[in-house]
């Protein structure tokens, strides 16, 4: 008995839960008409990423601190990482959309990206349900690091501290939000570690991956509504490169390479 291809149900269609558009018409998002009702009508941005990741609201104060996240997160210095690639594009001569799409990529890293977020977040959720089944934080930590897994957002290049925390927890606060259990277990860690002697304070990743914790966002959902995170200090720094001659972005001259590798070789000429 033959059965049907697994994607003949798709052929000719197009099956949706996330929205549609009717040229002329109208536009569905989430179930909701875009341009005239009320309950997206009026959302803000953030508001409505949210809830096309998710399909559900975020409050207003919820929104407010994601959007905190994004403008202390925005440093238009070329000489970071993401910044460098936008820059660098820029000195080329490369159009805005791609400098910004290959800045965006590399944004992703795994150490110091969106992906460190992602385990951040799925460390903070596994761990507190342990302990709301009894295991201590101490050995949610121990077990987690003798498996040899990276403590992700704990650490930082350069400095210990990090400076937007304060200021994070400082809206928190104000908003409503700072007491939440995810964030509470993202101090309780850092306390953990400096008690044991190990030199990882909390960066910014664990605390905006926590705040995702009590937000109820998924790792993968998350990760989605931070993408655009660093996108506004890599604008100015590609616009600043377009201002410079071309190549003037980090040259190296040749007598600025130090190489300690084999000597020159002469070469034979070729026999006549």
């Amino acid at each position: 008995m033959s059965h049907p291809h697994p994607l003949q149900a798709h052929v000719g269609v197009l099956r949706t839960r996330v929205g549609a558009a009717f040229p002329g018409d109208r536009a569905v998002f989430r179930g909701h008409d875009l341009h005239h009702d009320a309950q997206v009508r009026h959302l803000g941005w953030i508001e409505l990423c949210a809830l096309g990741i998710t399909g559900r609201r975020i409050t207003s104060a919820q929104a407010r601190m994601i959007e905190s996240m994004w403008v202390w997160t925005s440093y238009p210095d070329a000489r970071i990482w993401n910044n460098r690639v936008a820059a660098l594009a820029g000195t080329t001569r490369s159009t805005p959309t791609l400098a910004m799409s290959a800045a965006q990529a590399v944004s992703e890293a795994t150490i110091y990206g969106r992906r460190n977020e992602v385990r951040a977040l799925s460390f903070f959720a596994r761990t507190h349900q342990r302990m709301l089944a009894g295991d201590t934080l101490a050995q949610c930590i121990d077990d987690h690091l003798r498996a040899g897994r990276i403590l992700a957002g704990y650490g930082r290049p350069l400095a210990d501290e990090d400076e937007r925390i304060a200021p994070t927890m400082a809206l928190a606060r104000e908003l409503g939000l700072a007491n939440g259990p995810h964030v509470a277990l993202c101090f309780e860690i850092d306390r953990v570690l400096r008690a044991q002697g190990k030199p990882l304070r909390m960066n910014f990743g664990s605390l905006i991956s926590a705040f995702g914790a009590d937000f109820g966002f998924t790792p993968r959902e998350y990760c989605l509504l931070l993408s655009p995170i660093f996108l506004a200090g890599m604008q100015p720094c590609y616009l600043e490169a377009l201002d410079k001659p071309p190549g003037a972005v980090f040259p190296t001259p040749c007598d600025g390479v130090v190489y300690e590798g084999a000597a020159p070789r002469a070469w034979p000429a070729a026999a006549g």
